[in-house]
């Protein structure tokens, strides 16, 4: 059973459309490269948009009515946007569930140190990554750094036109005989991975001058002391913007694809779409690649305080219907899919795999080997789905994550699924996953943000 490739079915119009959204794209994740950075660009979106925040909406005491656009933000690492529904929430409510942060290299809270004149970052790197494809690269540093007194600094180093480069650096060739007799989650140690951001020393300094020149550089620049680095998060990611990708210019290449490609088509489909009957949401979690943990993951109660909170506003003060309206909630778990790539056919699966060009794909399992850790969608939910779909001309496809027993993978469709409402992972096949740069289809992208507002509309 084959899926024709989008890329033939449209029309002049349809390509004008698909070209605007991919530009929107690109800027965006050009300019969001941490969670923070994200939520702080979605939420600039939805009050363009006209969503308000749900905090104001409390506060003031204020009554929600069918047709408010509202939003609800945690730390600045977390969001959910609502456009209210005609039908009482009680009824469930449409739900779109990206997460926005993404793999990448962390900065210690005590991380100033010089090695043979050198000054370096020591590091410690957050979600699956293969370390040797972040040595020998330009990399960026973005974040805060909070001072006792609560002043909020913001970080941005080694991306703006201008800016010096940083990195980390690897072993030459002719001297990594042992180096490259280790394996490949080995070649590159985690301790290693420490960025080097200096080399000259600071005149009238003779003990770590190349340190105190760059504490020198944070203290003028950004007006901090080296103590403050303890309350600061700073995040490493690779330096340079979002491109086109083959010289069709059909692909995207950028850092971050997983998950903001879903991200920000979900965040697009919500504030896009018109009228609904169903409550429909948006929701993008943090830590979703170290297992969606803490207060700003999807296991925290985040989503359901809000959920609450909105239903109070409604009038309607009660935890049994703010339940019903969690279980009886249609989910689509909005995370990207791993890609065919002939290159590796040995780990993939050809007729459940994802293809570029095929559209939005659907996993009906993740998990590892016998689905462990997964959800697992309904089969009446996905028909549904299908019906959906078909009937909107959505290019869509169904996949797997690689071959039985493999590996695994993912999601947070489990932990929303604990509510009892339906849920599957649905999202846009990727190549290179996980890798500083990562590859999507132009086409996927398109067809995710149809599939996503149609969901909307009709789920």
């Amino acid at each position: 059973m084959e899926k024709k490739n989008a890329w033939l079915s449209y029309t002049a119009a349809e390509l004008k459309k698909l070209e605007k959204l991919n530009s929107e794209y690109i800027d965006f994740i050009s300019t969001a490269k941490t969670e923070r950075l994200a939520v702080a660009e979605s939420i600039r979106l939805a009050e363009a948009a006209g969503y308000r925040n749900l905090e104001d909406i409390v506060k003031n005491n204020e009554t929600v009515k069918p047709g408010d656009k509202i939003y609800a933000a945690h730390m600045k690492k977390t969001l959910a946007l609502f456009q209210i529904g005609t039908e009482p929430m009680e009824n469930g409510m449409n739900i779109l569930g990206a997460h926005i942060d993404s793999p990448r290299i962390d900065v210690k809270q005590v991380p100033f140190y010089e090695d043979t004149e050198f000054a370096y970052l020591d590091t410690h790197y957050y979600g699956g990554i293969k370390k040797y494809q972040w040595v020998a690269l330009p990399l960026a540093v973005y974040g805060v750094i909070v001072k006792k007194d609560g002043t909020v600094v913001n970080v941005a180093l080694g991306d703006k036109p201008g800016d010096p480069a940083l990195g980390i650096t690897d072993l030459l060739p002719h001297l990594a005989q042992d180096q490259m007799k280790k394996g490949a989650a080995n070649v590159i140690e985690g301790e290693d991975l420490n960025l080097l951001i200096g080399s000259k020393p600071l005149k009238g300094e003779e003990k770590d001058g190349v340190k105190a020149a760059m504490l020198k550089f944070f203290k003028e620049e950004y007006g901090v002391e080296e103590e403050d680095f303890i309350s600061a998060e700073l995040e490493i990611v690779p330096a340079g913007a979002a491109r086109e990708y083959g010289l069709d210019r059909s692909m995207v290449m950028g850092y971050g694809q997983d998950d903001r490609v879903c991200g920000f088509t979900s965040l697009k489909a919500v504030l896009d779409v018109k009228k609904v009957a169903r409550t429909a949401v948006c929701l993008l979690t943090d830590k979703e690649e170290i297992g969606s943990v803490g207060a700003t993951g999807a296991h925290s109660y985040f989503f359901e305080n809000a959920v609450a909170e909105i239903m109070n506003a409604m009038g309607v003060n009660d935890n049994l219907k703010v339940r019903r309206a969690l279980q009886h909630s249609r989910m689509l778990s909005s995370d990207v899919s791993a890609a065919y790539d002939p290159i590796y056919p040995g780990v993939m699966e050809r007729k459940n795999s994802a293809y570029f060009g095929h559209g939005v794909c659907f996993n009906k399992f993740t998990g590892a080997r016998g689905k462990s850790g997964s959800n697992d969608a309904n089969a009446e939910y996905i028909a549904d789905l299908r019906r959906i779909m078909d009937d909107n001309k959505v290019a869509y496809q169904t996949a797997e994550l690689g071959r039985v027993d493999q590996g695994g993978g993912g999601t947070i469709a489990y932990i929303s699924a604990q509510y009892g409402m339906e849920v599957i992972d649905s999202g846009v096949p990727v190549l290179s996953m996980h890798a500083p740069w990562e590859i999507c289809s132009k086409s996927d992208i398109y067809e995710a943000k149809k599939a996503y507002e149609v969901f909307l509309k009709f789920a």
